[in-house]
């Protein structure tokens, strides 16, 4: 009988010398307690060794699918097929099967043979020789790591903690880069203040800069590699009246540093985009379609991983990013807001205000079907992100066109429609037996007041003069 044992670092055909130690089972691991005892049991034919971790790393794929490899094809037609008349012990019944299909082998596979693949394992360093057991344990090491990497399908392309690196990365540069440039026209502006309303390109600025320095070089200064003609000129004829103050060359001489790294900064950014771009088609191509490269990457960010944000619902992308907002209307008891980060996606920046909301919550609905497919799918390709872009670029066309059409006669004519009115049989008030009070006159300007008062006379009282007593009426009282 033949053995056939895979190892990391190739194929082992083993010898059975004494096959009736296969009929006691349960003591058969006693005949592997030792090198020696191993060596009476079995010996090696043949030793297949793999050339290296890829071709290992096929014939132990080939192995856990049942299926026989090249590798394994070609060592059982060079050693096995010589001795027909042997029956091969394997491990898997499955491979068994193959084998005997394709090459006519008579395979076994029992527990005896599980319990004599177990002894060979425990005493595999002795009875193979010619192999130092650091390069087997090596072997094994990669080999292990090779073949976890295929049965979870993991790619180094597939990674996302570098999206979420790099859109982190590439949010500081351009609050840096901001920075810098506002200090830049700010602190050249004191020197020559005009060139900052003519040239309105931050890049085209510093380079110009760079290659001015102080205002009086201006004329002699070729400009045309950053400037069109018509701005060079412009720039020129500003230099001549310019109210800008005079600066030290030591003052130029930093203006100029940090034009440099204004413009090195720049080019960083654009490189820094672009590998954001590559890495964002490479990991969520569907994605990167309905959504773009940037809000893309800022949502995989946010949920911290492709996978995270897979779990999400469409309600919870829609309003991803929008937290603090949400949390204030729940506790205000206001309206929720109807959008986060997918805000800035140009399918929602090109609709109108009143069709944001709409278009939003279906881009949500289709981006999170996008996510799961980029997240758990198998295939890398974009259709099915440039499919449901299409059906909502239409909807959209849509909404935007209020379009109804007819449902008979020409499809292109737009159907009439008219405003509703609902026929109602319900009395309307009669106002005509209402009983009104008098209307009031208007209330008087107080100018109109006092002219009317200096117009009227006024009649003075005077009071009567008190009779005098006569004097026999004195006398008498």
């Amino acid at each position: 009988m033949l053995v056939l044992f895979e190892t990391a670092a190739g194929y082992a055909i083993f010898k059975v010398l004494d096959e009736s130690k296969l009929q006691e089972v349960d003591s058969l691991w006693k005949e592997f307690e030792t090198p020696e005892k191993a060596n009476k049991v079995v010996k090696l034919k043949h030793f297949e060794k793999f050339q290296d971790t890829t071709e290992a790393l096929a014939a132990a794929t080939a192995m856990t699918e049942g299926k026989m490899g090249k590798s394994l094809k070609k060592v059982l037609k060079k050693v096995v097929a010589k001795e027909a008349h042997e029956q091969l012990a394997i491990s898997d019944a499955k491979l068994g099967g193959v084998i005997k299909e394709k090459l006519n082998l008579s395979c076994v596979h029992s527990p005896a043979v599980a319990e004599l693949m177990r002894g060979i394992r425990t005493q595999m360093e002795s009875l193979i020789t010619g192999l130092p057991p650091r390069e087997i344990s090596a072997m094994s090491l990669g080999l292990a790591h090779s073949l976890s990497r295929y049965k979870l399908k993991f790619s180094p392309d597939k990674v996302d903690t570098m999206i979420v690196q790099a859109i982190s990365l590439l949010d500081d540069l351009d609050k840096e880069l901001n920075n810098y440039i506002m200090r830049c026209r700010e602190w050249y502006g004191w020197h020559f203040p005009e060139v900052g309303k003519i040239i309105t390109d931050n890049l085209a600025y510093c380079k110009s800069v760079r290659k001015i320095g102080a205002r009086t070089n201006v004329a002699t200064t070729d400009l045309s590699e950053h400037l069109p003609e018509e701005v060079e000129a412009e720039v020129k004829l500003a230099a001549e009246i310019s109210m800008g103050t005079e600066v030290s060359e030591e003052d130029i001489g930093n203006i100029m540093h940090l034009c440099d790294q204004v413009i090195e900064i720049t080019e960083y950014r654009t490189q820094l985009y672009d590998y954001l771009k590559n890495r964002m088609m490479a990991i969520a191509p569907n994605l990167t379609v309905m959504v773009g490269e940037l809000v893309g990457a800022r949502l995989i960010s946010h949920a911290g991983s492709l996978l995270n944000l897979a779990k999400h619902p469409a309600s919870t992308v829609q309003i991803l990013g929008a937290e603090k907002a949400l949390f204030r209307a729940l506790k205000t008891r206001r309206d929720t807001p109807k959008y986060g980060l997918i805000y800035h996606a140009s399918l929602v920046g090109q609709t109108s205000a009143k069709n944001k909301g709409k278009i939003s919550r279906m881009l949500a609905a289709k981006a999170s079907l996008a996510i799961r497919y980029d997240a758990l799918g198998e295939d890398t390709n974009a259709e099915m992100g440039v499919e449901n872009r299409a059906k909502l670029e239409a909807r959209l066309r849509h909404l935007e066109e209020k379009g109804i059409t007819r449902i008979s006669g020409t499809g292109k004519a737009m159907a009439k429609s008219d405003k509703y009115q609902h026929r109602s049989d319900v009395k309307v008030y009669d106002p005509s037996g209402d009983s009104t009070l008098p209307s009031v006159s208007k209330k008087r300007k107080f100018e109109e007041v006092e002219e009317e008062e200096v117009a009227t006379p006024v009649t003075v009282k005077t009071k009567k003069p008190k009779k005098e007593p006569v004097e026999g009426q004195l006398s008498n009282s």
